[in-house]
């Protein structure tokens, strides 16, 4: 579970990066590096869901895909549903 909360922090982060360099200076440098950090922490966060399958309901995987915040959304489901079986 600390590894899908690293990853969709990461996944977050580095989009909003991605779109603050691409409104403002447009960077060439940060997009070569926040580029494939963010989707590489977007695959991490798809597996990670995946691999829970005793603790990822079917809504945490079909938000684990959403690019960005797909990350962010699933471990909230996930959590509710593990507060929910509690």
């Amino acid at each position: 579970m600390r590894t899908l909360h690293i990853a969709a922090v990461v996944e977050a982060a580095s989009l909003a990066l991605l779109l603050a360099n691409l409104l403002t200076t447009h960077a060439e440098v940060v997009s070569s590096l926040a580029g494939p950090v963010h989707g590489s922490a977007y695959l991490v966060v798809i597996a990670v869901t995946w691999q829970l399958t005793g603790a990822a309901p079917r809504g945490a995987r079909r938000r684990a895909v959403v690019p960005g915040v797909g990350g962010l959304l699933a471990l909230r489901r996930i959590r509710a549903s593990l507060s929910a079986r509690a």
